[in-house]
């Protein structure tokens, strides 16, 4: 019994001694507060700027392959009319063909040569024969270098398809890296606002705490019942003006073409849009781009969108309808869709 009361008796001594050394950290002065501040505001700077610069690279590679697209379109008219030029070529040999063996020209061209009256006659009939097989060649000849013309046109195509979808998977991977740089610094950023915010009350706290201590001390040294109260109050930010008119012009429109138009890089013409293409006409009711979705990013941007606002991030845009939802050119294969508003999209109006 004594060795167990000499024991606790340690423990005990143990535990004060510990609770002892423990260090009782002060809350930061203002000043340290300000300093937290101005180093976050710094480091916000840098950010942006390497944030800009990814922008900047992802604008450069969304216009190749806006242009890329259209070389595409344009080849691909093209070779429809090198194609219709080889069918008509192939018809007119064929009935070159049928008419010498329906008629026998050849053998008759050659029993009119060997029964001439003359040698006059028998180089005139040969002239003749000759001149009609030089005929023919000449016909084999072009119909040969109009398949030569189509095949060439038809491997400029895939090798410009292939680069197209090789600069599509390299944008893609280049998004990819983007988008999570993006939420890393948007966590970042929201970190350092959140130190900012919470400087700033502690200091607005102490400020508002020494006054009330002031005036408290003044009261009770001039035995003054008087209570001042302060107030204070924010300002907030406006947005910008919603016209609902024209909100449901641009809704209609973009209803207007929900699986009546497919996607196509750098397309904005009746029937074949890309994402940005497809809100420009939405928006303007004309074919013609207001820019990518790196130009929407810079638009007045709103907390509460209505229908006819545009919905973008980095790498998309639609139209926005209610309710979560968007009408957009998804993307190849797909078309025109209603869907909802992808993560990370931010509201706009034109």
């Amino acid at each position: 019994m004594k060795l167990k009361k000499v024991h606790s008796a340690l423990i005990a001594a143990a535990l004060t001694c510990s609770l002892a050394v423990t260090p009782a950290f002060a809350e930061p002065t203002q000043d340290e507060l300000e300093d937290q501040k101005e180093a976050a505001q710094s480091e916000l700077g840098n950010l942006q700027a390497e944030l800009n610069a990814l922008i900047q690279k992802t604008s450069e590679l969304e216009n190749e392959l806006i242009s890329t697209g259209q070389e595409i379109t344009q080849a691909e008219e093209d070779l429809a009319a090198a194609e219709e030029k080889k069918e008509e070529q192939y018809e007119a040999m064929k009935l070159r063909i049928k008419f010498m063996y329906e008629s026998g020209s050849g053998t008759a061209t050659m029993e009119k040569v060997v029964s001439s009256g003359s040698i006059s006659d028998m180089l005139t009939q040969a002239e003749y024969s000759q001149k009609v097989h030089e005929y023919d060649r000449t016909q084999l000849q072009e119909y040969a270098n109009t398949v030569t013309q189509i095949e060439n046109l038809q491997a400029t195509l895939e090798q410009e398809m292939a680069t197209l979808q090789a600069t599509e998977a390299e944008y893609q991977a280049q998004q990819a890296t983007l988008n999570e740089t993006i939420a890393s610094k948007q966590d970042e950023i929201s970190n350092l606002d959140e130190m900012i915010q919470e400087a700033a009350r502690k200091a607005e706290e102490e400020r508002r705490a020494a006054e009330e201590a002031a005036r408290q001390a003044a009261v009770n040294n001039n035995n003054n019942n008087n209570n001042t109260v302060n107030t204070g109050g924010g300002s907030g930010g406006t947005t910008p003006p919603y016209n609902a008119v024209t909100g449901n012009a641009v809704v209609d429109r973009a209803y207007s073409y929900i699986g009546k138009a497919e996607y196509v890089w750098g397309a904005c013409s009746p029937g074949a849009f890309d994402c940005s293409g497809f809100v420009a006409y939405c928006l303007t009711g004309n074919y013609s781009r207001l820019g990518s979705t790196i130009t929407f990013l810079g638009w007045p941007r709103v907390s509460d969108p209505q229908p006819g606002d545009v919905c973008v991030n980095y790498g998309h845009c639609g139209i926005y309808i209610g309710n979560g939802q968007m009408i957009h050119c998804a993307t190849e294969g797909v078309g025109v869709i209603i869907g909802p508003v992808q993560a990370g999209m931010v509201y706009v109006r034109y």
